[in-house]
């Protein structure tokens, strides 16, 4: 009989979530990584838990059970909430005939639009002229990524039981055989989380479904003076991007807006997110440029371009750069994820666009029903 019941490859947060979910229900559960702690795009994102604004239908209710799972979680992994909801602040007049239409939406339940002023209730240092309409969300949970994802393992670890073996390479499965540089490990079913890694195990079966890489660049901004951010803030480049906003009829003459407005923004895949950090410190990004090896390095320029749209929305004289950095996460041209079946008892799950930390647990669940049965 194999000593686990299932071994996930992989501990981002896609393969936490599985594991999790197996552990929920008693299963026997050992974690596979090969770096000596979290380093990927799990620890390098906004740790910002979105739902208003995922695409209709599989990913946005992926995301709202997601984000239930990281509610129910986060007290008992010790892990803060900084930030609880988003404003999308917008100027352009054609992003007001985009708000009021999601907020027409299934999608939109407990949203609600905004005047300045009271857009200004949440972010104080929000510009009039860039927030002449903002539409505001209850259901995002922002947590600091980069002591989340630890915390995280350590609750699965000491309360659930999850074996770790780090700092460990898997070369071959084929279950109940999972083989490793260190030696064999038995399970029954594997689950394979490989992020954006395209040549290790699996690689034939990855490269079918036309992956490539993203690279994000972030920056960490500090106000000359204190500022307290209450939600999360987006703005009108977040409408014609996030598929639950520019998919929508009324967003393609916000989307010709943009083009014509803000060319090099849309060219670089600028987007503006600003999430707030326990010291006060905001996250600030993010940019998207596609390449199967992306290059390594970080540009002054787009960096400007990010902190163009940051100082067109908000009003923070004299804020300066604290850090930088680049992420990368997997991308597909038609598909936000995709679960693949080598075997009844291997999967291998891949989200292939930024929005992992949103949806993860959601496909958790699916993955584990599927390979057990349904809860009851």
């Amino acid at each position: 009989m194999p000593i686990y019941d299932l071994a996930v490859v992989g501990a981002g947060i896609v393969g936490l979530a599985h594991a999790y979910a197996a552990a929920k229900r008693g299963k026997r559960v050992i974690v596979i990584d090969r770096d000596a702690q979290a380093n990927g795009a799990s620890v390098r994102n906004f740790g910002f838990i979105t739902v208003t604004g995922q695409g209709a239908g599989d990913c946005w209710t992926m995301a709202r059970r997601a984000r239930d799972i990281w509610a129910e979680t986060v007290d008992k992994a010790g892990i803060a909430v900084v930030q609880r909801g988003m404003v999308l602040a917008s100027r352009f007049d054609e992003s007001e005939a985009v708000i009021d239409a999601f907020l027409r939406t299934d999608m939109a339940e407990g949203c609600a639009r905004l005047t300045a002023r009271r857009a200004q209730e949440h972010i104080a240092c929000l510009r009039t002229d860039a927030a002449r309409v903002s539409l505001y969300s209850p259901h995002e949970i922002r947590v600091e990524s980069r002591t989340a994802i630890p915390l995280l393992a350590r609750f699965l670890e000491e309360q659930l039981g999850i074996i770790f073996l780090r700092s460990t390479t898997v070369t071959a499965v084929e279950p109940p055989r999972v083989e490793t540089a260190d030696g064999v490990i038995e399970a029954e079913t594997v689950v394979i989380c490989p992020g954006d890694d395209f040549t290790g195990l699996f690689a034939e079966r990855i490269a079918a479904y036309n992956v490539t890489r993203c690279k994000l660049q972030m920056l960490r901004v500090r106000p000359r003076q204190p500022v307290r951010f209450k939600t999360a803030v987006m703005s009108d480049l977040g409408l014609g991007r996030y598929l639950g906003y520019a998919d929508l009829p009324e967003a393609e003459l916000l989307k010709k807006r943009l083009d014509a407005d803000l060319r090099a923004e849309r060219d670089n895949g600028i987007h503006l997110i600003v999430t707030q950090s326990a010291d006060g410190s905001l996250v600030v990004g993010d940019s998207h440029h596609y390449a199967a090896t992306p290059d390594p390095y970080a540009s002054d320029a787009v960096d400007a371009m990010i902190l163009g749209e940051f100082d067109r929305v908000l009003d923070l004289p004299g804020r300066v750069i604290s850090e930088r950095w680049i992420g990368t996460y997997a991308s597909a041209p038609d598909r936000w994820r995709f679960t693949d079946k080598p075997s009844d008892s291997t999967r291998i799950v891949v989200v292939t666009a930024g929005c992992g930390a949103s949806t993860a647990f959601g496909i958790g669940e699916e993955t584990i029903n599927e390979l057990y049965g349904s809860a009851a």
